[in-house]
């Protein structure tokens, strides 16, 4: 006999977006999809047999603090869902790509932004996922510090980001056993260094300055909702 039995989870979603010149093409999936984020990520998890009972979105739009100052680093409140999508649609269409400066951009800023946000701590099964897209390298950390938009209290270089993530040892600024980190990024030294020493993350090389314009709204989709 069938199970009618549902996994029910609370999932918080951070999107870490590239919004510098040649990012056109995800920032226009994001901005158009945003009113039906909801029911395509319910409906397939439904489909699945899992519930759920919260999903919030967040949102961290990067470039590079030396290039872009004032503009290299827009970081939003979590969005619930299906209450706040007006309120999402119009962050994401507020969206520009632009800007950038030079080749490398302040990825792992915006990493770390993702990982120290206010996660939900309550329900029995959770779900923390970072998405990265970008077509870029990131510079090291601390690139820009000199850029007087730098933020207070940034991780100092990888190894401490490393430590915000946790691992088995030390549990971070991330509950380890609800955390997924999903990269859309290049073949660069610091996201392979990621992908290959961190847990929980899925890395799906992209084509540097290319704009990520090989993704479309359903792999996102089935990406996003097999990490929960």
């Amino acid at each position: 006999m069938a199970s009618n039995y549902k996994i029910t989870y609370n999932v918080d979603m951070v999107f870490c977006i590239d919004c510098t010149g040649s990012m056109d093409n995800i920032i226009d999936i994001v901005k158009n999809n945003a009113l039906n984020f909801y029911h395509d990520v319910t409906s397939v998890m439904e489909s699945k047999n899992k519930h759920i009972s919260q999903l919030r979105v967040r949102v961290v739009a990067f470039r590079d603090y030396l290039a872009d100052a004032e503009n290299a680093m827009l970081v939003t409140d979590f969005f619930k869902l299906p209450e706040q999508s007006a309120d999402f649609e119009r962050c994401v269409r507020s969206l520009v790509a632009d800007g950038g400066g030079d080749d490398p951009e302040d990825g792992l800023e915006a990493l770390a932004y993702a990982i120290k946000s206010p996660w939900e701590t309550e329900g029995m099964k959770k779900r923390q996922v970072i998405v990265v897209w970008t077509d870029a390298a990131t510079h090291k950390l601390g690139f820009g510090r000199t850029s007087p938009y730098y933020p207070s209290g940034m991780a100092s270089d990888l190894n401490e980001l490393t430590a915000w993530w946790g691992g088995v040892q030390q549990t971070g600024y991330i509950d380890r056993n609800a955390k997924r980190l999903v990269l859309y990024a290049p073949d660069a030294p610091d996201w392979n260094l990621i992908s290959q020493n961190w847990d929980n993350v899925l890395h799906f090389p992209s084509q540097a300055g290319n704009g990520l314009s090989e993704l479309d709204y359903n792999q996102i989709i089935d990406t996003i909702t097999n990490t929960i």
